[in-house]
Order: C-alpha cells, then sequence, then structure tokens
C-alpha cells in the first residue's frame, strides 16, 4: 500500500512539473507577442499600436507575429519580416540607419540653431 502512496506521489510531481512548465512558457510567449506588437504601429487606426487595436489588421499581425515566434523566430528577425512587408512606418522606433539620420538627428541640429540664435541676439542686446 505504502508503495503506491509514493508512486502516486511521483506521478503527481511530473504531471505538475509538465503543466507548470506549459503554462510558463505559454506566459512566457503572450509576453513577448505583448512587448513586440506594443512597439508595432497599427497601419488602419491612427497611431495606436497593434496590441491596443481591435482592426482586422491587427488582428492578423497579432496572429503573424505569433506565427514566427512558434517557428523560433527572435524579435529581431520578425521586426525585419514586418518591415519588409510593410515598411519602417509600421515601427513606432524607426531604425537608426543613413536613410533616417536626419530624423534621428534633428531635435539636435535645431537645439544648436536655436542656441545659437538665442546667443547672438543676447549678445546684440548686450552689446547697446
Amino acid at each position: 500500500m505504502m508503495k503506491f502512496q509514493y508512486f502516486f506521489k511521483i506521478i503527481f510531481c511530473f504531471v505538475f512539473l509538465f503543466f507548470s512548465s506549459y503554462v510558463l512558457s505559454n506566459e512566457n510567449l503572450n509576453y513577448k507577442i505583448k512587448k513586440l506588437t506594443l512597439e508595432l504601429r497599427c497601419m488602419t487606426c491612427q497611431n495606436q499600436s497593434v496590441y491596443d487595436s481591435d482592426s482586422e489588421f491587427a488582428k492578423d499581425i497579432k496572429i503573424i507575429v505569433e506565427e514566427k515566434f512558434n517557428e523560433g523566430r527572435n524579435e529581431k528577425e520578425i521586426k525585419l519580416f514586418l518591415t519588409e512587408r510593410y515598411g519602417e512606418y509600421i515601427l513606432f522606433k524607426p531604425y537608426f540607419n543613413i536613410k533616417n539620420l536626419l530624423l534621428w538627428l534633428f531635435p539636435f541640429i535645431l537645439l544648436v540653431f536655436s542656441l545659437g540664435f538665442f546667443y547672438k541676439n543676447l549678445k546684440k542686446n548686450l552689446s547697446k
């Protein structure tokens, strides 16, 4: 009788470990999908993330992202796939490359010109 109790305890432990690892991996996949779809722009909604949108486009993108993660692709590969298909507009944060250099540097250029203009006017007013 005691042998059966140990046997059932061991089986229970294996079943528990199997289902807990399944639940944890499923939660991990859901977290990765949520994280990535929050970084993607819905092409049919006005500046709304794919995760927050209820449009058909957003639903399709969520399915594509889940399929790609299940295929074993990482976040970078999925982003590259989506940008090849829909363009860089789908990304809320565009890539830092030569094509987007002005986009990334414009705020700093504007700051330098503003400070120069301010300095020139300040110097002009102080010399009067």
